[in-house]
């Protein structure tokens, strides 16, 4: 008799309480130059929106990195192990892993996401799919500190971080977030992660202004997502999505800007924004193969092996956790 996939399935509330969402928003929008904290992107209308972004001709990393994950893929294998416990932290639409799944067989999937229906109904699916997958969804803020709810401890534990989803956040940010993924794997863990590289601004601006318009969707609708939750009362038609590529800070910015001078009520708090002010929404990174090595090496990890497109345009490095005795 065979299992069936919700035998197979666990999931783990562990999702900030909207208070948090509250405190953040209302602590973001009243500083000197506002800010939004692009985790608040996904919720179910965010992570679907950004399954679009991931299809639009412009936006090469979705479509680089799975090129080089399918190429690689049993040197990737070969190197993780087979049978290993692996953890998504921000797991999103699950396509990624996919190409893992089968030829990985790991003992059990850790997707690891904030946006907890959307977790729900992709780590089902998983479930359904892969009939012999144990998956344990954890809905929860990675970036924070994280308890995982099931561990094997005579198993290899391996991260899997896509998207370069690391250059959301400064370099020194950057160094705390691979410090947490280090606590979950352990001192044997591994980390594969996805690392978008330097290159000519064109492509890099083209990618976040897509001509379709989903990124601008996107960004517009973290705003649509405070009015609903939190109560406020932004008009979305009174702000622009703006996106540029900083050459002096190797990174995309991506703000949503004040098309007037306005007053936005947020649970019952008024905030004032000039024409032309914007809010900062994003920082997408991008590094150099030995800048984001040394970045990996501050958080405690060494570099096994990096897969590279044949344009350069994208990475993927497999790394370890140096044991304390070797730093």
């Amino acid at each position: 008799m065979t299992e069936s996939s919700s035998q197979r399935y666990q999931f783990f509330d562990q999702h900030p309480e909207i208070t948090n969402f509250r405190a953040d928003i209302v602590q973001g929008l009243s500083a000197a130059e506002p800010y939004i904290s692009p985790k608040y992107f996904y919720d179910e209308t965010g992570s679907r929106l950004f399954e679009e972004i991931c299809n639009c001709e412009e936006y090469y990393p979705t479509r680089t990195e799975v090129s080089i994950i399918r190429h690689n893929i049993d040197d990737i294998v070969k190197i993780l192990g087979q049978d290993c416990l692996l953890i998504e932290p921000g797991s999103g639409d699950s396509y990624k892993v996919r190409l893992l799944l089968d030829a990985l067989r790991p003992i059990a999937y850790l997707p690891i996401d904030i946006s907890k229906r959307y977790l729900q109904g992709e780590a089902q699916k998983l479930a359904a799919e892969f009939t012999w997958l144990n998956v344990h969804a954890i809905c929860a803020d990675f970036t924070g500190k994280l308890e995982l709810p099931y561990h094997v401890e005579s198993t290899n534990k391996v991260a899997f971080f896509p998207g370069s989803t690391i250059g959301n956040f400064a370099p020194e940010q950057a160094v705390g977030v691979l410090e947490e993924i280090k606590m979950m794997v352990g001192e044997d863990g591994g980390l594969l992660i996805g690392v978008d590289l330097q290159k000519e601004s064109g492509i890099l601006n083209a990618a976040y202004n897509d001509k379709e318009g989903y990124t601008a969707q996107f960004n517009k609708n973290l705003l649509a997502r405070i009015n609903r939750e939190l109560g406020a009362d932004f008009n979305l038609d009174q702000f622009d999505h703006y996106a540029f590529y900083n050459e002096d800070e190797y990174r995309i910015e991506m703000h949503l800007e004040s098309k007037k001078d306005q007053q936005v009520v947020i649970d019952g708090q008024a905030l004032q924004f000039k024409n032309e002010q914007s809010i900062l929404t994003e920082y997408s990174h991008k590094y150099s193969i030995e800048s984001f090595q040394k970045l990996a090496r501050q958080a405690g990890f060494k570099s096994i092996k990096t897969w590279v497109d044949k344009d350069g345009l994208f990475s993927v490095h497999y790394l370890e956790v140096v044991v304390a005795e070797a730093l």
